[in-house]
């Protein structure tokens, strides 16, 4: 599945090695919060690394780190592309 000029899509959508920039994060205030303290916040590029064998986790490369997100926290952040 590509990410569209001009739509958003989920980032547990995303295939492995595409760059999008997210959009929007839709987690919980105690999750949401966390990530923006990482530089997770709107406007970042984000790079989809890999998904574990079963699909969960998946793993994102940002601001120069590696981070792994649960599957559906991963279908709560809005990407597109840059």
């Amino acid at each position: 599945m590509r990410v569209m000029s001009g739509q958003f899509q989920l980032l547990s959508e995303v295939p492995v090695g595409a760059a999008v920039v997210v959009k929007e994060v839709n987690l919980p205030p105690e999750t949401r919060t966390r990530l923006m303290e990482l530089g997770l916040v709107a406007g970042t590029p984000v790079e989809v690394v890999r998904f574990a064998p079963l699909g969960d986790p998946v793993e994102i490369k940002f601001r120069g780190s590696h981070l792994t997100l649960r599957r559906h926290e991963a279908a709560q952040i809005r990407v597109g592309l840059k």
